[in-house]
């Protein structure tokens, strides 16, 4: 399991208010054989004209033990624009032992273009750093891309292709595939049946025997994603993540 694994479980919607809201929002993330493996805590904050968005991820039991006891923190910042957010700076930061690894992305909308910048700590002292810039453009991120899903997806029966800074590997592109009512029976089968409505993305990961792999979600009836699960990681089982907060 690594640490890779982990950046795919940050799935998150947050709806809007026209002054200044706070919500916390958690899941539990179990991985097949090794049962819970996993907290995820969501702050989520957010005005008629920006909102921010601070996730944390801890690894408990084997995991935790297996990890090092690594910590991941997510940082999304951005602007509103017709109610969607778009993304101005996202971090991702792990913090594992007498390490610390972060990767900072930087959105110059004006000029349509991401800069990257990577920086490596050991013992605090920066011991690498390096700045770039991304192939691809996007207003998304991988956290926003969650939280506006439930505005953007409009219509059942449907693929919709989207970008997000964060995969880089596959240039951004993340399909979402919406079924429509009539072939939601596979997706109630390992997601339950009392969703709003269900998508299933296709992304591209080492970690996955065909290094392509669907995640399934399922939205509650307030936007927020209720369930999402990963099917059959390498020899494990299934990844799921479920809201508990």
């Amino acid at each position: 399991m690594k640490k890779s694994f982990i950046i795919l479980w940050i799935f998150i919607i947050f709806t809007a208010n026209s002054h200044a809201r706070v919500t916390q929002v958690n899941y539990k993330a179990t991985f097949g054989v090794f049962g819970t493996v996993g907290m995820i805590k969501n702050r989520l904050a957010q005005n008629t004209k920006t909102y921010k968005i601070d996730t944390e991820v801890k690894l408990i039991g084997l995991a935790n033990m297996i990890m090092g006891g690594q910590v991941e923190h997510y940082v999304s910042k951005g602007h509103m624009e017709d109610g969607f957010m778009v993304s101005d700076f996202y971090e991702m930061k792990s913090i594992k032992k007498n390490k610390i690894v972060s990767k900072e992305y930087h959105v110059n909308h004006k000029d349509k273009y991401v800069t990257k910048r990577y920086r490596r700590w050991i013992k605090g002292k920066l011991v690498k750093e390096r700045s770039e810039r991304l192939a691809f453009y996007a207003k998304d991120d991988l956290l926003t891309l969650y939280f506006n899903m439930d505005r953007a997806i409009v219509k059942k029966g449907k693929v919709y292709t989207m970008k997000a800074i964060g995969l880089e590997k596959q240039k951004g592109i993340v399909q979402v595939t919406v079924p429509t009512d009539a072939k939601t029976a596979s997706y109630k089968k390992d997601l339950g049946s009392t969703a709003n409505w269900y998508a299933k993305a296709l992304i591209v990961q080492k970690n996955f025997r065909k290094k392509k792999g669907d995640i399934l979600l399922s939205v509650d009836k307030d936007g927020f994603i209720k369930k999402s699960v990963i099917k059959d990681v390498l020899m494990y089982g299934d990844a799921q993540l479920v809201r508990v907060k």
